[in-house]
């Protein structure tokens, strides 16, 4: 099948930036990569030809014209003064080639008159789309592909998880995993589904076949071997003794099987790697052991990773765990009309997935649809810890958890005096501290909290940042932190 070529147009310098991240982003996308090719004037070589006649000739090529404007017009030196953005708009109008124009908001910000021009020439032809940051250009690029691959009949318009695979058959879904799920649903949902339900039965049940024929989701949650079909469909988790990535690498596991495996097995790797703490058995029998971060709060994160990644990209679910925080990245983005402060309010549930999320739901690996995040953000708050934060690198979507370096032990090895010790709950779920707040908390003056200041920032707990009103102190997002003596705790 021959690929389709998208034609970036646009101001070169004005979005250097986001032509490089979406050539990447759409060559990198499994899906997308499989229909289109990507131009980009500047990966062109030198060439005897001028470059107007080179990028005519691409527009010829191409089937689709990506254009990006913001304030600049772009170059005035050709005779009749129009720039080459507006003469690649022109071109691709006469072809009767699909036009997608996506417009920044830095085009609300005085731009160029004759951007005016052309932008008014753009709205009368086409509907055309604003953009506010990159990882919103490229939500909305990925979206108006899908929408031109459905309209001329190149995809189906269903979710990853409920395609059918026609080379799979029910030998390839495995009993005891269908058995072990029944167990737990039972349990924790009361499905009505019998503890002997075949294969099939339960299949039908969880809406997780079409027509007969299995779905990615089907073998996804119950084969003997997904990994067979999808090769990339793992977690690969690391552990580093510092905050940032190093080698050799202390610890490092990958995750297959099924994607109940994968979550039970990467929660088990990260907690294994966490702090905790043993408590007596003064109200039972039973051992209570707490961790730095809420197991609770680790297998939420998870799970999301797994459940709503990307399963068309050739990427895997990763985990870094760092000594001040852990990270967890998966290929996808959020959907659309989201954005990462939507996970802090409260919100509906837009799964990409859907088909494995609610058969995730059905075993209690996902409490309630839409209160996740929101469940995390409370569990870390809750025990001192800042609030997560989500934001999309790339082509992943990522989740820090801030790890609780600063532990009693390290306290107490500190010698605080009580208004420091007073501060630390604030400081841990803030991250950040002003002189006023200081005096408040430790009911103190002005002068008594800059020493204190002083004796934190010594010690590498706090740095200083700003100056004059605006100035504050923040905690340090580290481990090994200096003592006021010198040595390292």
């Amino acid at each position: 099948m021959s690929k389709e070529l998208i034609f970036v147009s646009s101001v070169q310098s004005e979005f250097e930036t986001e032509r490089q991240a979406i050539k990447a982003f759409l060559l990198n996308n499994r899906l997308i990569a499989k229909f289109f090719d990507v131009f980009l004037f500047e990966d062109l070589p030198s060439k005897d030809k001028k470059p107007n006649e080179l990028y005519m000739e691409k527009i010829e090529e191409c089937s689709i014209l990506l254009a990006l404007y913001g304030k600049e017009y772009g170059s005035e030196l050709s005779p009749d003064g129009i720039s080459p953005t507006e003469k690649e708009f022109d071109r691709a109008t006469d072809l009767c080639k699909e036009r997608l124009v996506f417009i920044s908001s830095a085009f609300n910000k005085r731009p160029h008159p004759k951007l005016i021009k052309l932008v008014t020439k753009v709205s009368q032809q086409l509907k055309y789309s604003n953009f506010s940051d990159l990882q919103d250009l490229l939500t909305k690029i990925f979206d108006s592909l899908i929408d031109y691959l459905s309209d001329n009949n190149k995809i189906q318009s269903k979710p990853f998880d409920s395609t059918p695979v026609y080379d799979a058959s029910l030998e390839d879904v495995s009993q005891d995993n269908i058995q072990k799920f029944l167990l737990i649903a039972k349990k924790e949902r009361n499905i009505t589904l019998p503890l002997s339900a075949t294969k099939q039965q339960t299949l039908t049940h969880l809406n997780l076949l079409d027509n007969g024929q299995l779905l990615n989701s089907s073998l996804l949650l119950f084969a003997d071997n997904p990994q067979k079909y999808f090769p990339s469909a793992i977690v690969k988790c690391a552990h580093f003794h510092g905050s940032i990535i190093e080698k050799p690498i202390p610890s490092y596991q990958v995750f297959d099987g099924t994607l109940f495996m994968q979550a039970d097995q990467s929660v088990d790797f990260i907690m294994s790697k966490l702090n905790r703490t043993v408590n007596s058995r003064t109200f039972g029998p039973q051992t209570v052991v707490d961790y730095e971060i809420p197991k609770e709060a680790i297998s939420e994160i998870i799970v999301n990773a797994i459940a709503h990644r990307d399963y068309f990209s050739n990427a895997s679910v990763q985990v870094c765990i760092f000594s001040d925080r852990i990270e967890i990245s998966n290929p996808g983005h959020l959907p659309r009309g989201y954005t990462p402060y939507t996970l802090t309010i409260a919100h509906e549930s837009n799964p990409f997935n859907p088909h494995i999320a609610r058969t995730l739901y059905y075993a209690h690996y996902i409490e309630h649809f839409g209160t996740g995040t929101l469940d995390v953000i409370r569990m870390c708050n809750s025990t001192n810890l800042p609030s997560p934060e989500f934001f999309q690198r790339g082509n992943d979507f990522v989740v820090i958890l801030w790890r609780n370096w600063l532990t009693d032990e390290v306290i107490r090895s500190l010698n605080l005096n009580e208004r420091q010790k007073k501060s630390l709950p604030f400081l841990k779920q803030n991250k950040r501290i002003t002189t006023r707040e200081y005096c408040e908390i430790a009911a103190t003056s002005i002068a008594t909290a800059k020493r204190d200041f002083d004796e934190l920032a010594k010690m590498g707990i706090l740095t200083l940042k700003g100056a004059g009103r605006g100035s504050y102190y923040e905690l340090n997002s580290k481990q090994l932190i200096n003592s006021s003596n010198g040595s390292s705790s």
